[in-house]
């Protein structure tokens, strides 16, 4: 989802990052005949961790040997683990039954072993799922970063899933394909009901109904239970849904007349794990200007933060950018924020997780065609999922699926 800057310039206030091996989205942005721009890097980043503040260019904070090699010895098991992960059904992994038993947070508390250590993974656990690693199964984290590829490629910039943007705004890809299909796009007609049986299904909105011999329902997982179906779903779907919230997170993009701290020799990015704003990446358009720096506030956070004042919540940003970034970050041109868990037609960012035991109990209704009705949507996808790239994955998917009448 695209807004404007002053000046009428585009800027993301959704889905925005796509990354070397999202090969599935690049295909598309190419076939569009769209562009992508690398994300601004260039300059010192900042990490604060366990109190103490780290400024350091290319991938490694400066931490001290200990958390290093903490942080390194976790990061290895839990790629071993990821890796040993069947992508097309992690509940038949070996021990899966005892992963999603537990929790993420469970899992790092008896593999990580310094404080500092587990609040490094706590911060890219809120970074990456927009949650607590105590609210998602540790199956369901192990699935969700082996579809990735690792732990790298979900956190790095240059060479991760944050290497790129598309010019115009991710939104631009959407548009794009919606001028291609014409009037077979409607907008504006929420669909609230579907009836389905042998030969096909009668999908209704406000605006009308509309007969088909398959449906392809990719809304987000607990948005596809608010339908009403007839004759209803099997209980083991709708157990499954029951089971996968949405994450939460409120983006911020403040905005500048330019982007000073790279004249400060700041590359915009940030992390901590004490401050609200926990992440924080130069969000300036293509063109250079206006300068924008782009937060997050996720999981715990977007609890706290929607309970504010929007002026308090603007004041808590602009405090967390003042303290990463010096007292100019204090004098933005322009303030645009975007509470996902108040969108009536996603409830959440940036995608659903799996509850503890969910996955070994309903994990093979995920994709599973129910009749006419077949699944998709980022969740349902096997590389990348939660991404831009795993929501193409699952539409190609659902699309050669076979069909009889």
């Amino acid at each position: 989802l695209n807004a404007e800057l002053p000046g009428g310039t585009p800027i993301e206030i959704g889905g925005q990052w796509v990354g070397p091996t999202q090969h599935r989205v690049l295909a598309l942005i190419r076939e569009l005949g769209l562009r992508t721009y690398p994300t601004h890097v260039a300059g010192r980043h900042i990490a604060e961790l366990g109190g103490a503040r780290s400024e350091y260019t290319g991938r490694i904070p400066r931490l001290d040997p200990v958390t290093l090699a903490d942080i390194g010895q976790t990061q290895w098991r839990l790629d071993r683990m990821a890796a040993a992960i069947p992508l097309g059904e992690p509940w038949t992994a070996v021990g899966a039954g005892r992963l999603d038993r537990q929790t993420f947070d469970t899992w790092l508390a008896r593999t990580a072993r310094t404080r500092r250590g587990r609040a490094f993974f706590r911060l890219v656990t809120e970074a990456v799922f927009s949650a607590g690693p105590e609210d998602l199964s540790a199956l369901w984290a192990g699935f969700y970063i082996g579809s990735a590829g690792g732990v790298d490629a979900l956190i790095d910039t240059a060479g991760g899933a944050q290497q790129d943007r598309v010019v115009g705004g991710a939104q631009v890809i959407a548009l794009q394909m919606a001028r291609e299909l014409g009037d077979r796009v409607v907008l504006d007609s929420p669909v609230t009901g579907i009836e389905w049986g042998d030969a096909g299904a009668r999908v209704r909105s406000d605006r009308g109904t509309v007969s088909a011999r398959r449906v392809v329902i990719a809304v987000p997982p607990p948005l596809a239970s608010r339908i009403r179906y007839s004759p209803g779903l099997p209980g083991d779907r709708d157990q499954l849904v029951q089971r996968m919230p949405m994450g939460r997170v409120i983006k911020v993009n403040v905005v500048y007349a330019e982007p000073f701290w790279r004249t400060d020799g700041w590359s915009g990015q940030a992390n901590s794990d004490s401050r609200p704003l926990g992440t924080v990446f130069d969000n300036t358009p293509h063109d250079g200007g206006p300068g924008v720096l782009v937060g997050f506030l996720e999981g715990r956070h977007a609890d706290r933060g929607a309970r504010m004042t929007a002026a308090d919540r603007r004041a808590l940003v602009l405090e967390d950018l003042a303290g990463y970034f010096g007292p100019r970050a204090r004098e933005p041109i322009g303030f645009i924020e975007r509470d996902w868990a108040e969108e009536e037609y996603s409830r959440g960012c940036y995608g659903a997780f799996a509850t503890p035991g969910t996955l070994t109990r309903f994990g093979p209704h995920l994709r599973r065609p129910v009749g006419p009705l077949h699944w998709a949507g980022t969740e349902t996808a096997t590389r990348w999922a939660g991404y831009m790239d795993g929501a193409v994955e699952s539409g190609q998917r659902a699309a050669r699926a076979p069909w009889s009448p």
